[in-house]
């Protein structure tokens, strides 16, 4: 069974709480119940951290082993190169994903540090761009 993460950054453990008319009102932990019901052919495992270097520390512990990443580096997007960095020198596959289209935002949003090295990116369709990008690892 091939084996993917979903690894969330800064604030997205307050999701169904944080600015519902940007990121919804589901907590994240129903919408990966129900992932993993629909993707039962892939192992999904999930990973939240507000702290950059235990982001980049799970990336290394699953970048050589693990079939493909989901990369929701969240407000780290536009300011970690440590994180670009990581995902670099990892083999694993990585998808950047955001809920909200971040260029539809405040400025400083639109430029990522991850975009550059990650396999694809999806933004914009709420927690619907964490499915499509099981999508492309099913």
């Amino acid at each position: 069974m091939k084996k993917i993460i979903i690894i969330n950054g800064p604030n997205l453990n307050l999701l169904g709480k944080r600015e519902p008319s940007v990121y919804g009102s589901e907590t994240f932990e129903n919408f990966l119940t129900e992932m993993q019901a629909k993707y039962a052919n892939l192992e999904v495992s999930y990973f939240q951290s507000n702290i950059e270097g235990e982001l980049i520390s799970k990336l290394h512990e699953v970048g050589f082993s693990y079939y493909g990443i989901v990369l929701n580096a969240a407000g780290y997007t536009h300011t970690s190169i440590a994180i670009a960095d990581a995902i670099r020198a990892i083999k694993t596959p990585v998808v950047e994903v955001h809920i909200s289209n971040t260029f539809s935002r405040e400025e400083f949003r639109h430029h990522s540090f991850i975009s550059p090295v990650a396999k694809g990116i999806i933004v914009g369709f709420g927690l619907k761009s964490y499915e499509l990008a099981l999508k492309y690892f099913e």
